[in-house]
């Protein structure tokens, strides 16, 4: 059976640590999306790994790890990532696992990533993208004309050759559509010629390792990166990736049938962030909204760019609950409400004086939404020194029963710092 660790909001939760404990007692843990666009901190022992495309399931030295076919690899990203966790002491390459299927991402992708939000800009319109190349590969790959793993390291006689026309006609048609860029395509072709020996040992059918891992009954973890919120079909489009963030990811990106899964963990900020553009409807551009960003130290892991913050948004929770179906919760990151004296969540939208029956798809109306408070009393003490929960504040524990009772969906763990200790399991 798959339990899944899943984004609730926009991608910024803390999922990394959440999957680093639960990888204590995990056989396998599969990634099933993205790419390396997204990134966490683990400290395990005060050693801080940074993860970006590589499954957090590395740092337990028994778990096998798998990137599975809806993932989007960037080869020299992959092995430089495997480089530095290796310098802090990790080793993992015998655990660690490509999926045939996955398509590559090239240097050129992160090129034309710049070229079109350099366009868009132009028009007052840029998704505020990382330019890792994650949205021009997925496009490749809706359009049939992306390069797989398995075509770079196959072993066929002719693959050598098929690999270098499949990946000049994808040059040619960028050059088609954005001009001819200044860019090396023989040397970026040896490049990988090399690479199609490293990466060749790494690689397996990840439909045959995810059935074996099932049927052998062994505990798996999948993985998500990202948020429902930036979901393709159901995040705030067009400022969203370029994947499915949500439980259907899980099944598209692993090829695993939906009774398998058990569990879905949905991990959530106890106030609410995004990076890039795009509406944010409890977003506190004042004295609050500088807070949470100084003392959560809010700057994204793969992009270092600021996040903007809010309060927590229960609107997009639910949701985000109505599409994913969590069984439990995680709340992370509750001693950055330390400091409040009154503590904000957001229980609806009106819009034209009426009240929204859900978060709405179209962007125009979703910046011109008033939100619907309640206040809550803060517990202006220091939390994150508390090991057990039932030593958390009074009004600590009643923000969180009060997210339990709006969701209906059980809390199980909550963060109140960056270490492993730091996660109290909630009674």
């Amino acid at each position: 059976m798959c339990d899944v660790v899943l984004g609730s909001q926009w991608g910024d939760e803390g999922k990394g640590k959440l999957v680093d404990i639960l990888c204590d007692d995990i056989d396998v843990c599969a990634r099933c999306q993205g790419g390396n666009n997204a990134g966490h901190t683990i400290v395990v022992k005060d050693v801080k790994y940074d993860f970006h495309m590589l499954p957090s399931g590395l740092v337990n030295p028994k778990c096998l790890n798998l990137l599975g076919s809806g993932v989007v690899v960037h080869v020299p990203s992959f092995f430089e990532e495997l480089e530095n966790l290796e310098k802090k002491g990790l080793e993992g390459r015998d655990r660690l696992f490509v999926s045939s299927r996955a398509h590559l991402v090239f240097d050129f992708h992160q090129r034309t990533d710049k070229l079109k939000e350099a366009e868009l800009s132009q028009n007052k319109k840029s998704i505020g993208t990382t330019g890792k190349g994650i949205g021009p590969t997925y496009s490749t790959k809706a359009s049939r004309s992306g390069i797989r793993v398995h075509h770079l390291v196959s072993q066929e006689p002719e693959a050598w050759d098929e690999f270098k026309l499949r990946y000049h006609r994808l040059v040619e048609s960028r050059y088609k559509r954005y001009g001819e860029f200044d860019y090396d395509i023989e040397g970026e072709l040896a490049k990988y010629e090399k690479y199609r020996e490293l990466l060749r040992p790494f690689v397996v059918d990840s439909v045959a390792f995810m059935q074996k891992a099932i049927a052998d009954k062994k505990k798996i973890l999948v993985e998500g990166a990202n948020a429902l919120m930036l979901d393709l079909d159901f995040g705030t489009y067009p400022y969203v990736t370029s994947s499915a963030t949500g439980i259907g990811g899980v099944l598209t990106g692993l090829g695993i049938p939906p009774k398998q899964i058990r569990n879905v963990y949905g991990v959530v900020k106890a106030y609410t962030t995004r990076v890039g553009e795009g509406p944010f409807p409890t977003e506190q551009l004042n004295a609050d909204g500088e807070t949470l960003q100084t003392v959560g130290a809010e700057y994204g892991v793969t992009t270092g760019r600021k996040r903007r913050c809010g309060w927590l948004d229960l609107v997009v929770l639910k949701y985000s609950n109505a599409i994913n179906g969590y069984t439990h919760l995680n709340i992370t990151k509750l001693d950055v409400l330390d400091s409040f004296k009154e503590i904000k969540v957001a229980v609806a939208y009106n819009y034209n004086g009426e009240k929204l029956e859900s978060f709405p798809e179209d962007l125009a109306k979703l910046g011109k939404v008033d939100v619907e408070y309640v206040t809550l009393p803060g517990w202006e003490q220091d939390i994150s020194k508390i090991t057990d929960y039932k030593d958390l504040p009074e009004n600590a524990k009643k923000y969180l029963e009060y997210i339990e009772n709006f969701l209906d969906v059980p809390i199980k763990w909550v963060g109140v710092g960056p270490a492993r200790e730091s996660m109290l399991v909630k009674p």
